[in-house]
């Protein structure tokens, strides 16, 4: 009620028992003028809205919808993030973007594994803050290990023989079980996610940051492979998460450090990197991660995919129909960061071009501009909004139809039964009949096999740099047999010195047993071939490294893997316990 004008007391208080009886009116005579425009609002009764969270009992399209209605654009978008952390314990700052702004995922890096038990205290606690908010919408717990050469979860933790072995035995069991295995021993300690299995073709020998993840260059075998491996960790409970897309197989640059450029056409691409990832989206794949990778015949600006709409949103999801989550690798990459400029750039670049989840291998601190202008565009851009919307939504959906699954791995893992679980005791054993089928004989000489009862009347020297190979070899061959043992990943002075102490040495010796794991260990070797002495060369890892001595050595082994299963077949292979089946992997051209 409004009065603009009044003459006498007597006056207004009529008007007030008249605008008592009436909703409205307008008085207006001579100098007096009175409005009232409307009652104060008779106060309603509120009406209770049903409490709902994640693990209410609605359909998961429908409790999905209601979620992401009542979730703030700080939770939508906190929801999309994935960081790691430094240290083996959770920092503060993780600790207050899932208590506070309800991050939705973590990644377990290698830098917090020392001890599985605080792994699993940790992600006990992380999970045990998710639950402490409103919606309780739990973590996807992501870790790399896909066997061999990438194990972040280490400790006890079963050190695999790895792709390429699968590849050289060729059996999709082999896959199966692998990822099986891997999963359950992932389980114990609460991870849920595995950035596993890599299905990158291995076309490239130079490749420094492939190698021996690959399963080979075959990409219809990758694809088969990819897919058991799949099926086997989804077996355990634990999601898969098929990498890196579209294929980081065909370059000799790593994405941690500059942008790889792949020179292929768009046939090529269609009719060799994207095989594997068809079979994995036939199959249904639940994750695929998207690669810091430009391929400039493919899309023409070169926008690296895990940065590009054209290849996330029109390829992967329009063209081929995939319908899971798309993960970044680490948005830290240089990869990444570089071709877009700035850090928030890459964010705002990766949102758009239809990434689910943006993974970082550190913590961002809470204002930095990663998380302010991604904020600020929210408010500003309807599109950029609904961008964020629908990505959030595809996570929780994903994440109810996991964790609502019996299958799915407890949100709180138990301590006590972590050393009773780890290392799978099943899996030892399996893991060590799939490294003797993965033996592949590249060269067979004089010297293969080379039996115990013929080592005895022989001077065998053990050459190498690891602990497990020299320790193999002497249960093999006797305690009492010499070696020569140089550093792991030697630099340029202690390659210098060993390359001119190791060749006198040898000469003494009737056979070689020499191990070459990288580029410095097949330096030192190399000294061996002017020496007259016969070498029989274990070849661990990436096979690029020791395929020039076949031209020279008497007898070339490939093992695939550094790990205790590989080594041990090698040497039971070289002698004579069973006879050696496994087929290299990589195509003829490639050798």
């Amino acid at each position: 009620m409004r009065c603009v004008l009044y003459k006498s007391l007597p006056f207004l208080l009529a008007l007030l028992v008249f605008s008592l009886l009436n909703t409205s009116c307008r008085f207006d005579k001579k100098s007096v003028v009175l409005e009232i425009d409307e009652l104060p609002p008779i106060e309603k009764p509120k009406v209770q809205v049903e409490e709902i969270n994640f693990w209410s009992d609605m359909e998961d399209e429908a409790l999905a919808d209601e979620l992401i209605k009542r979730m703030s654009d700080s939770e939508l978008l906190s929801q999309i993030f994935m960081f790691g952390w430094a240290g083996a314990e959770p920092s503060p700052l993780l600790i207050q973007w899932v208590s506070d702004r309800g991050l939705g995922s973590i990644k377990i890096f290698g830098w917090n594994t020392d001890d599985i038990h605080q792994v699993a205290k940790s992600v006990r606690e992380l999970q045990e803050r998710s639950q402490r908010r409103d919606l309780q919408i739990p973590l996807f717990v992501a870790t790399d290990q896909e066997g061999g050469w990438i194990r972040h979860v280490k400790g006890e933790m079963s050190d695999t023989p790895g792709n390429l072995a699968i590849g050289a035995s060729g059996r999709p069991l082999d896959a199966w079980y692998t990822g099986y295995y891997i999963a359950k021993e992932l389980g114990v300690l609460g991870i849920n996610m595995n950035f596993a299995p890599a299905v990158d073709l291995y076309t490239n020998l130079d490749s420094t940051v492939i190698g021996p993840r690959s399963f080979g260059s075959n990409p219809d075998f990758a694809g088969i492979l990819g897919a058991a491996y799949a099926e086997g960790s989804l077996a355990a409970g634990v999601i898969p998460t098929a990498k890196h897309f579209p294929g980081h197989g065909d370059t000799g640059l790593d994405s941690h450090g500059k942008l790889p450029v792949i020179e292929i056409d768009y046939e090529t691409f269609v009719k060799r990197e994207m095989v594997p990832f068809e079979y994995l989206i036939k199959e249904n794949i639940p994750a695929i991660m998207s690669g810091h990778l430009s391929f400039p015949n493919v899309v023409p600006d070169g926008t690296p995919a895990s940065l590009s709409k054209a290849f996330l949103t029109d390829i992967l999801r329009g063209q081929y129909g995939y319908e899971g989550l798309i993960i970044t690798d680490d948005m830290m990459m240089n990869g990444a960061t570089m071709y877009a400029g700035s850090l928030s750039s890459a964010y705002r670049m990766a949102i758009e071009a239809g990434n689910d989840i943006l993974l970082s291998s550190t913590t961002a601190q809470l204002n930095e501009p990663l998380w302010t202008s991604n904020m600020s565009r929210m408010q500003t851009n309807a599109k950029f909004r609904e961008q964020v919307k629908t990505a959030a939504r595809r996570v929780i959906l994903a994440k109810l139809k996991y964790f609502k699954h019996s299958d799915a791995v407890s949100l709180y893992p138990d301590s006590s039964k972590i050393d009773e679980q780890i290392p799978n005791k099943e899996g030892q054993e399996f893991f060590q009949d799939q490294a003797i089928r993965a033996i592949s004989v590249y060269k067979k000489g004089s010297y293969f096999p080379l039996t115990r009862e013929m080592a005895k009347t022989k001077r065998v020297l053990l050459v190498g740099p690891l602990e497990n190979f020299i320790k193999a070899g002497k249960d093999c061959y006797g305690e009492n047999t010499p070696i020569f043992k140089f550093d792991d990943a030697p630099g340029p002075i202690h390659i210098d010195w060993m390359s001119r102490r190791l060749p006198g040495m040898a000469s003494g010796y009737d056979v070689v047993i020499a191990l070459i794991d990288d580029k410095g260990s097949a330096e030192i070797i190399s000294t061996l071939k002017d020496t007259g002495v016969p070498v029989i060369l274990f070849s661990t890892m990436a096979p690029s490294f020791s395929l020039p001595f076949a031209s020279w050595a008497d007898s070339v082994i490939m093992g695939y893997s550094w790990s205790d299963f590989s080594i041990k077949a090698l040497f039971s292979a070289l002698a004579g316990d069973f006879e050696a089946e496994g087929t290299f992997p990589l195509s003829v051209s490639n050798k």
